[in-house]
């Protein structure tokens, strides 16, 4: 398993936590986010999933990676 962690804005509540999480979920990922810290932390499988898709599906729920 690899491990990363990005900077994500727009999060402020548990409902953003359910969607970003949900989101990594569908990937084959788990996340944890961090409302306080502004990040999510994201345990993926490399060689099923990319970094980049995992970026893709936080955007498409509403909030912006603005880095890792």
């Amino acid at each position: 398993m690899s491990n990363v962690t990005l900077k994500v804005e727009g999060m402020s509540c548990n409902h953003c936590v359910k969607s970003v999480e949900g989101a990594i979920k569908e990937l084959g990922a788990e996340a944890k986010v961090d409302l306080a810290a502004k990040s999510v932390t994201v345990a993926y499988d490399a060689d099923k999933v990319t970094v980049e898709a995992i970026k893709g599906a936080i955007e498409e729920q509403g909030y912006d990676v603005v880095g890792e």
